[in-house]
């Protein structure tokens, strides 16, 4: 089942001739970039470019079985039952993933999911306050933890892992520590595995061929989504439904979102000169799935000076800070924006008899109505007035299966994007630039 479609009604050119494409038909000016992604998806599936010792994502959701989750799942339930907090120690990949499904899901005002432990981050910073008020909170709070790193040596969570431990153990005893410790890292290799081996913490792999940006369907998502109350059975089921769509050796371009995506913002990109990927949402849910997003598309695609930079706003918020520069600032961005068809819940908005703020005409009205126009409006005014080309992703639903179709379209068709730029898009060998100094500095 289709949870969500493109919608290139407000794209400006590139919408319109993406609408070509749709319908069957191919404007000239898209064929060089046609060609360019079809070798892309020969490259994802046959392993033929730079890269392809990082493509086990690729086919990773259909590859997941029912007992590999069940195991997960009776993991995950002995930390439910025991555990008011439960803390997710990781960096980038390692925790982004899990609290863009967490957030995305999880009923808005409430600490966590109904009968489900809080879920607290740790290891994605250096702060100090931060840590202290964790350590302070964790004194008086039944807790359990997983850690998330391949080698265990990344500094962030190694410096975050070293102080939990050191308070667990402190609390509840090394015994009764090492069952309230879960280390998701390499098969056989590495710091982590190696402590987790002598201390006896059940241990889940991270695998050798699916980089951290992609590893949200492997059990560095799937074990803290389930302790955290994720139907992570949904969740895979969406990733396998849309995996099974995408993975075509002849793309069939009425229908493959993931291909239509990719020369979209590739035509924008490479044609226009667009520079920016602007990500944007009316609904504050999606706020962490940008952010994931944004990680998955700046890691694969921004090398050797390229790449649309990938950003995002959240309106109706950010129209009353950024909207004047969308409107009227430099043309540098295209615009996609993750947009809610439907909400779960209904609030009315009332009548006022003096109607001092002029209010009225919305009375009777549902509020989602309002959000609806106002990203309709929005739109509207962005592309026919700012000559900005908007894209829509229309959810029909958001529920496990909805965001798991989501996170794998996002993840081939960043794939084929980074390949059709003539990228890897499956190194980072940036990232290592400010460890370098940061070591320097502290004298390592």
């Amino acid at each position: 089942m289709e949870v969500f479609r493109l919608d290139f009604g407000f794209g400006l050119q590139a919408g319109k001739m993406l609408a070509e494409v749709v319908e069957g038909n191919f404007p000239e000016a898209l064929l060089p970039l046609k060609e360019k992604i079809e070798q892309a998806n020969k490259n994802l599936l046959e392993g033929t470019a730079p890269g392809s010792d990082f493509l086990g994502w690729v086919n990773l959701p259909a590859e997941i079985t029912d007992a590999s989750l069940q195991e997960i799942l009776a993991k995950a339930e002995e930390f439910r039952a025991k555990s008011q907090v439960f803390v997710c120690v990781g960096i980038g990949g390692s925790y982004l993933g899990t609290r863009a499904v967490l957030e995305a899901l999880k009923p808005q005002l409430s600490a966590a999911k109904k009968g489900s432990p809080t879920v607290i981050y740790a290891g994605h910073h250096l702060s100090e306050d931060y840590t202290h008020e964790l350590l302070e909170l964790l004194d008086n709070t039944d807790y359990t933890l997983c850690v998330i790193s391949k080698s265990g040596t990344t500094t962030e969570p190694a410096v975050a892992f070293r102080l939990l431990r050191a308070h667990m153990e402190k609390k509840y005893g090394k015994g009764e520590a090492r069952k309230r410790i879960v280390a998701i890292t390499d098969k056989a290799k590495g710091a982590l595995k190696t402590l987790a081996d002598e201390e006896g913490y059940t241990t889940y792999v991270v695998p050798d061929n699916v980089g951290g940006r992609y590893s949200v369907l492997t059990p560095v998502g799937l074990f803290p989504l389930a302790v955290a109350g994720v139907n992570i059975t949904d969740l895979v089921a969406g990733a396998k439904d849309k995996c099974r769509k995408l993975t075509s050796a002849q793309i069939d371009w009425t229908r493959h979102s993931g291909a239509q995506y990719a020369l979209y913002r590739q035509y924008l990109y490479s044609v226009e000169g667009k520079k920016v990927e602007l990500m944007v949402n009316f609904d504050p849910r999606f706020f962490y799935l940008s952010e994931w997003w944004k990680q998955l598309y700046g890691e694969s695609e921004g090398k050797q000076h390229k790449g649309l930079f990938p950003s995002s706003a959240g309106f109706t918020t950010d129209l009353h800070s950024l909207g004047q520069y969308i409107q009227d600032g430099e043309r540098l961005f295209l615009e996609t924006v993750l947009s809610l068809d439907n909400c779960d819940k209904h609030v009315e908005i009332p009548s006022d008899e003096s109607n001092l703020d002029g209010m009225n005409f919305v009375a009777g009205k549902r509020l989602s109505y309002v959000n609806a126009k106002a990203e309709e409006g929005t739109c509207l005014a962005h592309s026919e007035e700012g000559g900005v080309p908007v894209l829509r992703i229309q959810l029909s639903q958001l529920n496990e299966y909805a965001i798991g179709q989501l996170i794998y379209f996002f993840e081939y068709a960043c794939g084929l994007s980074g390949y059709a730029m003539d990228v890897n898009p499956f190194d980072q060998p940036g990232v290592e630039a400010y460890k370098k100094n940061m070591f320097r500095l502290l004298g390592k």
